[in-house]
């Protein structure tokens, strides 16, 4: 038999995938879990493992190609007839597909990395039983086995992914739910989702203008056209869209970063030989702003159309440079972690960010950006807010230079540059000048003496 594999789910959010390099051609022999293409989305860049063993049949998607999830990319031919292999093969969920990463670089950029995969682990694992099987959902691998071993009806389960797809959040939230005595969701949630998206999809579409064609820039003798790559397409898409999306507004303030730069200088060979890392000055400013977002939580928050949802976690992406552009990768709970902890976190985010070594959940569920930029020299920077969060921080150069201070005199200092870019949808500027004094004041009055664990 022949089994269509089509374009995985990759991600929460992703809609689409482009087909960047095919692994196998017609008539290669095929492996179960085996890779057979590289795809680029907007958050991910991954290998697609085959659903059945068999040989490689006809490309149904050419290399360069944007193919929409769910949409056909190749056949496998002379499969053999397993229901398991089949109910996979519709969705192609690439659960531990060794993948490299794309995702939205916050002030305006996307980035890869690599992560490793273990096929053979997940073929091999024993699945856990007694739940139902939820027919007809559009499932992973990953959220069955936790509804099966957790004996969840998923069909009680209202997703709170895309198109409403349940996730793994949903399942664990639901069990933690289920098993402490709390209301679960009533059923039918799934029918009823089911019965609108069945409504909705009969209903006529409005009609669209059409949309504009750019014209060709015009080529001088010399000039160099560079291809368009899935990362640029990727980040072009989504600062556009962010802009679009969000009404941006800027307010910055001047830090008097000495009394950081003495413990810094003070603490940093301990700290290095305790640790094996670096101390920079990104601990502090990381730190200060958890702390001044649990102040003002509307700006660790989401933009929706029913309100504005403030996030319960403080999960905290770092903008990481690199040279095809910016990855952010997340601290989760940056707020339970002391100075030290966010130091070693933020080394070892940016590290693995470096050589390609970064998984999935690092660079997923950020609530708010920190980016770095003065450790590329800028002393002004304005970011453009990594969506769908509510606003981005800049920390530019520490620079030495003569201020006025108490009694009207005048002495050097090392100052630093803070902007944020907030959504004007979300925050006024109350909010946000609240939050940057916040910041501000912690770091201006740190104790020289201050412990770092």
């Amino acid at each position: 038999m022949a089994v269509t594999v089509t374009m995985p789910q990759l991600g929460e959010s992703v809609t689409e995938g482009t087909i960047t390099q095919w692994l196998k051609q017609p008539g290669d022999p095929v492996e179960r879990y085996e890779s057979i293409a590289e795809v680029t989305t907007d958050k991910v860049n991954a290998e697609i493992p085959s659903p059945v063993a068999g040989v490689m049949g006809e490309h149904l998607a050419v290399e360069g190609t944007v193919v929409p999830v769910g949409g056909e990319i190749c056949r496998i031919e002379g499969a053999a007839e397993e229901p398991a292999a089949a109910e996979e093969a519709r969705p192609a969920e690439a659960v531990g597909a060794g993948t490299r990463q794309e995702v939205p670089a916050a002030g305006g950029a996307g980035a890869t990395a690599a992560t490793p995969a273990n096929p053979a682990a997940v073929a091999s694992a024993p699945a856990p039983q007694g739940a139902p099987a939820a027919p007809g959902l559009h499932l992973t691998p990953a959220v069955r086995m936790l509804a099966r071993e957790h004996a969840v009806d998923l069909t009680r389960l209202s997703g709170s992914g895309i198109n409403g797809r349940i996730t793994k959040k949903d399942v664990l939230e639901y069990v933690q739910r289920r098993d402490s005595g709390e209301a679960a969701p009533p059923p039918g949630g799934v029918a009823a989702r089911r019965a609108e998206a069945t409504a909705q999809a009969a209903a006529p579409a409005p009609p669209q203008a059409p949309r504009p064609v750019p014209a060709a820039a015009p080529q001088a003798a010399g000039d160099t056209l560079l291809p368009l790559t899935p990362m640029r397409r990727a980040i072009a898409e989504h600062m556009s869209r962010s802009v679009l999306t969000s009404p941006h507004a800027w307010t910055m303030v001047e830090v008097d970063m000495t009394r950081v730069a003495r413990v810094r200088a003070r603490q940093r060979e301990d700290f290095r030989r305790h640790h094996g890392a670096d101390l920079t000055f990104l601990p502090f400013v990381a730190k200060a702003v958890v702390a001044a977002l649990r102040q003002n939580p509307s700006l660790n928050a989401t933009w929706t159309d029913e309100g504005v949802v403030l996030r319960n976690d403080v999960n905290l992406g770092l903008a990481v440079a690199l040279e095809d552009g910016l990855v952010v990768p997340v601290i989760r709970g940056a707020d339970r972690l002391s100075m030290a902890g966010l130091a070693l976190a933020a080394a070892d985010l940016t590290e693995r960010a470096r050589n390609g070594r970064l998984r999935i959940e690092d660079v997923e569920g950020g609530t708010f950006t920190l980016n770095n930029a003065g450790a590329l020299g800028t002393v002004m920077s304005q970011a453009i807010i990594n969506q769908p969060q509510a606003a981005i921080l800049v920390m530019d150069a520490i620079v030495k230079r003569p201020v006025v201070v108490d009694d009207d005199a005048i002495a050097v200092r090392s100052m630093m540059n803070l902007c944020i870019s907030f959504d004007h949808r979300v925050n006024d500027g109350l909010a946000a000048a609240r939050f940057l004094r916040s910041v501000k004041d912690t770091l201006e009055s740190i104790d020289d003496s201050a412990a770092l664990w």
